[in-house]
């Protein structure tokens, strides 16, 4: 059976698009063949900076005959519906069948289609899939309609040693292939993969992105260990160097004591945005050389090579040296504080204020939260207007990635408490599902401010997240609030401090909308006064009074004792809420925790401590999966099935067992059972044993068990009825004190 070997070089193609390209490729092309109804062996894709590779084994020689039955009108139709089926299927009245059908004679049209050589199905396919390939973006060059990631140079599709012939936009297929542009890039004939593979291989090209990844790897950990140096692992690297050469050639360098200074982070993130250099440390920790990846082995062994990338790490490493020393200066000559000053003129959101304005905020609630997390209020206040001072260094402003990281660094330098400074790096944690969560107390009341802050912003003023789309990483913050929460066991409810953090933020939307309300105004009493120092003043104090007017009830603005306000504010909180609990669904289900156990205690209500809560569902989960736990289960919904059969029909009227008496065995024993575990679950859930409860309640199987197999509940005696109706009302409320089971599925 035939193999198809096709490949399209180009100009170099970015690294970070190959591995989707690939796959895209060989998904593409077997979708194709799929629908014609081509069976195939391995799909086996590859890329390198230059080509992209499929092999495809085991294909037939002829695509299979197809048969496509379609159901016509009926015989007896209007004529028009005849016509129109006739157009859709090409065929002649006479070619089509008349088979039976449950209302008369209908018209079915069975269309053979012969299969052809697969060959020429190929032919077909290629050109469509080069056409419609998703680039994430592509170019046009010359007079060509075609669009590709970069100039598509030559295309080589083979059927085993025949060339599939497509032309697509002066483009002709051909079993013409080059090599390493840079050892031997003439062209050379290959008539299969294995050739073709070989080819490359002698030419200077390794066609396996993932060989390419263990030949850079094993290469450059060996030169590392020659030095006495340790290789730091980086993946992500390592795949980009791959995908940037064709022929990996690791080669080591020593960066220059002058910068060893630096921050280790400084360096290696230097080195690695810039140069896509690896870093490697000598037993101190210390980065002291670099590992580049050349696409070529040098005459010389690589030394010029190295020479020309150390002369440009240099010059990076000049830079960041430059940053950091600038900084570091600044906060001798302005302090911490004025490295923060310039935030103020640096806006967070249009409708949220400046960033010192959200700093502010920070601070504020990160006090309030302090007691919680057990820290010092005053340190955390400190710590929140500390922690985002390094947006206004140069060193953040060059390398965005080393935010908080350079901020430990500056408030160490600057002498500040180190809790401080550890708060400064903790507070954007956890960033994501395998992130750190922040466990010293100061840290983790800033980082839980900052994300509630976060939350609570874009809450206020209608910004939330909608399907996938997700542009402030709201889901990510509100996972990060239910982390901070459960691994640190903060028992608080945080209905109230979203509440706080969202009355913050609708009081200065107010605020600001009232002051753009008088800015006209205070235009027009500007240009009516003179330039003298004392006009100057005599505006600033109308303006002043004027602010003062619009923020005053009687300007008709929302006020924080407004009570619609309060209420608004009260709104979206239990929306805010909502979106937590569904995050915390979210995480949980992924722990392995039921999600229809989770909506049976949020439907409790009032469920804002999330410690608190998990502990509910974790113990109902665990009760649940007992014997005890399913048959009491069955018990409550058949109870509450009777009583909403009777609400429904309105003949629930417990008011009749008054004066009656249900002396059955089964009756009492229930209801003995029900008195005496009432008390005990009521006081386990006080005082927060959730296992207790269960405990308790699993004491009810038997009875409810009992009365259910032995008693007529429906008995015609009303009073007698009201009675049992009555006790099967205190089974639900019994059991609904623990977890609304009315949402557990079984």
């Amino acid at each position: 059976m035939p193999d198809l070997l096709l490949e399209l070089l180009s100009e170099e193609i970015p690294a970070r698009m190959q591995e989707n390209a690939r796959n895209t490729l060989r998904d593409m092309v077997t979708k194709g063949l799929k629908d014609a109804g081509v069976t195939h062996g391995t799909a086996t894709a590859h890329s390198t900076p230059r080509r992209l590779t499929l092999h495809i084994e085991g294909l037939p020689d002829r695509t299979p005959d197809l048969e496509d039955e379609r159901k016509g009108p009926r015989t007896d139709a209007p004529e028009k519906a005849l016509e129109g089926f006739l157009r859709s299927t090409g065929l002649s009245k006479d070619e089509l069948e008349v088979r039976p059908d449950k209302k008369g004679d209908v018209y079915f049209a069975v269309i053979r289609k012969p299969g052809i050589p697969v060959a020429d199905a190929i032919g077909t396919l290629i050109p469509e899939v080069i056409r419609s390939f998703p680039w994430p973006k592509s170019m046009r060059w010359g007079s060509s309609d075609l669009r590709w990631v970069r100039p598509l140079t030559s295309i080589l599709c083979l059927l085993d040693d025949a060339v599939v012939p497509i032309e697509i936009e002066g483009f002709a297929s051909s079993n013409e292939t080059r090599g390493h542009r840079m050892v031997d890039g003439t062209p050379f004939t290959v008539s299969s993969f294995a050739e073709y593979r070989d080819g490359l291989a002698a030419r200077g090209v390794t066609l396996d992105a993932a060989a390419r990844a263990a030949t850079i790897h094993e290469r450059a950990t060996a030169l590392c260990a020659a030095k006495g140096v340790t290789l730091l692992d980086d993946p992500a690297l390592l795949t980009e160097n791959a995908g940037l050469t064709e022929w990996p050639n690791p080669i080591i360098g020593e960066i220059e004591h002058e910068f060893r200074a630096l921050p280790a982070e400084v360096l290696q993130t230097s080195m690695r945005e810039h140069q896509k250099f690896f870093s490697a440390v000598d037993a101190g920790g210390q980065v002291t050389h670099f590992v580049a990846v050349a696409n070529v082995e040098g005459a010389d062994g690589g030394a010029t090579i190295l020479h020309g990338n150390a002369k440009v790490l240099r010059a990076r490493l000049a830079d960041a040296k430059f940053f950091w020393e600038n900084d570091l200066r600044a906060i001798q000559r302005e302090g911490f504080e004025g490295m923060a000053a310039p935030l103020a003129d640096v806006t967070f959101h249009n409708q949220l204020g400046t960033t010192a304005e959200r700093i502010d905020r920070i601070a504020q609630l990160s006090a309030q939260l302090a007691p919680i997390t057990r820290a010092d209020p005053a340190i955390a206040d400190a710590a929140a207007r500390a922690a985002k001072a390094d947006l206004a260094s140069e060193m953040v402003y060059e390398f965005p990635e080393l935010q908080g990281l350079m901020g430990r660094y500056y408030a160490g330098a600057a002498g500040l408490d180190p809790r401080i400074a550890a708060a400064c790096e903790d507070h954007y944690k956890p960033l994501g599902p395998s992130d750190t969560v922040p466990e010293e107390p100061v840290s983790v009341a800033v980082a839980l401010a900052e994300k509630l802050d976060m939350l609570a912003g874009f809450w206020a003023i209608e910004e939330k997240p909608t399907g996938s789309k997700d542009p402030y990483a709201l889901r990510r913050a509100a996972l990060g609030v239910i982390r901070l929460i459960l691994e640190n066991d903060l028992r608080f409810h945080l209905s109230d401090a979203a509440g706080v953090a969202l009355m913050r933020h609708v009081y200065a939307i107010h605020q600001r909308d009232a002051k753009a309300l008088g800015k006209p105004l205070f235009d027009a009493i500007e240009n009516l006064s003179g330039d003298d120092e004392g006009g100057l003043e005599e505006r600033r104090a109308m303006f002043e009074q004027l602010i003062g007017h619009f923020l005053s009830p009687e300007s008709g603005l929302p006020q924080a004792v407004d009570p619609d306000f309060e209420r608004s504010v009260r709104d979206m909180v239990v929306d805010l809420l909502g979106f937590i609990a569904d995050r915390l669904e979210v995480a949980l289900r992924g722990e392995g925790v039921r999600h229809d156990l989770i909506d049976a205690v949020f439907a409790l209500g009032g469920q804002d401590d999330l410690v608190l809560l998990v502990k509910r569902v974790r113990a109902l989960q665990t009760f649940l999966a007992t014997e005890d736990g399913t048959n009491l289960l069955a018990g409550y919904k058949r109870a509450a099935n009777i009583l909403a059969a009777e609400q429904k029909k309105g003949t629930l009227d417990l008011s009749l067992a008054g004066g009656a008496e249900d002396t059955k065995p089964e009756t009492v024993a229930l209801a003995t059972a029900l008195a005496d575990a009432s008390p005990q679950i009521e006081a386990a859930l006080l005082a927060e044993d959730f296992e207790g409860a269960m405990r308790a309640m699993s004491v009810l199987r038997g009875p409810i068990d009992s009365f259910f197999d032995n008693v007529i509940v429906n008995a015609d005696d009303p009073g007698l009825r009201a009675v049992r109706l009555t006790l099967l009302t205190t089974i639900r409320d019994v059991v609904a004190s623990v977890a609304d089971f009315s949402k557990i599925e079984g």
